[in-house]
């Protein structure tokens, strides 16, 4: 492609790289510049205008863009996204229900390191998305790029995109009371509040005493597809109350504690084949905890590995809620 400022008499058929204003409005940016265009200009008195042209082995900016993009997501209905219509050098891509994002972000690294022109922005791996939520935007910088730059980028980027609906349909919540005035109201309100984001049901509002024989039956009890453990003294250790209880019933616990803050006090395992996830006292609170991540991705058939939970911690400072009885500063 060749771009650079010339005399009238040399544009004609080239891309007009920046908007003029005109007497009576504007021939805007990206016009392919026709000879009645060059009258108007003389007109106006306008000399010489700033055009790009793409050369033999160029490819248009919404010809690239929407190639790419189609690199990326090959079969949108299948993973659940929406391809926009390709303008000025972007296709947006949305999803088409609510889940989360899965992004192959080495694939993505990939095919933005192929071409400075070349770019590919998404939201970060397995964020939460409501229906018709921007997951990624595809934009060519310039008004063509080289079509064996392209052709590298689609390579590296195939397949990058997709979406993880929710696999459980209904969860019960169970909390536990420490004393007699705890009722569950809070818990129950901002939990459902939680799940109907995902589309996914709450049980009935369930509290039982702090110990474990009470809640290893209401565990046994839960035929929801998932089950979200809130206790009403926060889970310190591997053998508390919660955990204990889990195993009591014939689960397992596959994990406890996170590098995430507001989150730390979280567990997760399983009760026959069912995700069970022991939520921090912070859950409580609507705003975003380490929970949220965990617990997305298991109701989206994600598996969550201890491994995967030590990875959180890069990011996993997150806004501090107030409710908390005691906050990181005094």
């Amino acid at each position: 492609m060749t771009f650079g400022e010339v005399p009238l008499a040399e544009a004609s058929g080239g891309l007009l790289a920046h908007s003029v204003a005109l007497p009576d409005g504007r021939l805007r940016k990206g016009r392919v510049l026709t000879a009645q265009d060059i009258a108007t200009l003389q007109a106006a008195g306008v000399a010489r205008v700033t055009v790009a042209r793409l050369g033999p082995g160029d490819i248009d900016e919404d010809s690239a863009a929407e190639r790419l993009a189609r690199a990326i997501v090959p079969d949108p209905d299948a993973v659940g996204l929406r391809l926009g219509r390709a303008a000025t050098g972007r296709v947006n891509i949305h999803a088409l229900a609510p889940g989360i994002a899965e992004v192959r972000a080495a694939r993505i690294h990939a095919a933005n390191a192929v071409d400075p022109m070349i770019t590919v922005a998404t939201v970060p791996p397995w964020q939460r998305m409501e229906a018709r939520g921007m997951v990624a935007t595809v934009k060519i910088i310039s008004y063509g790029v080289r079509a064996s730059a392209l052709e590298a980028a689609c390579l590296a980027g195939e397949r990058a995109l997709a979406m993880r609906a929710p696999q459980c349909r209904s969860a019960q919540l169970i909390q536990t009371a420490v004393s007699a005035d705890e009722t569950g109201d809070k818990g129950q309100m901002v939990t459902k509040a939680r799940l109907d984001r995902l589309g996914i049901d709450i049980g009935p509002l369930q509290v039982v005493p702090h110990d474990v024989p009470s809640l290893t039956e209401a565990i046994l009890a839960a035929k929801t597809d998932a089950v979200l453990i809130l206790t009403g003294s926060a889970t310190s250790d591997i053998a508390d109350v919660a955990p204990e209880a889990l195993r009591a019933a014939g689960g397992t616990v596959a994990h406890f504690g996170m590098p995430v803050d507001p989150g730390n006090l979280l567990f997760y395992g399983d009760f026959q084949g069912r995700p069970v996830i022991g939520l921090p006292g912070c859950a409580r609170a609507p705003a975003l905890n380490g929970a949220d991540w965990v617990m997305e991705r298991l109701f989206c058939g994600v598996p969550v590995s201890p491994r995967d939970v030590a990875a959180m911690g890069v990011g996993g400072l997150l806004k501090e809620v107030p409710q908390r009885g005691r906050l990181r500063e005094a």
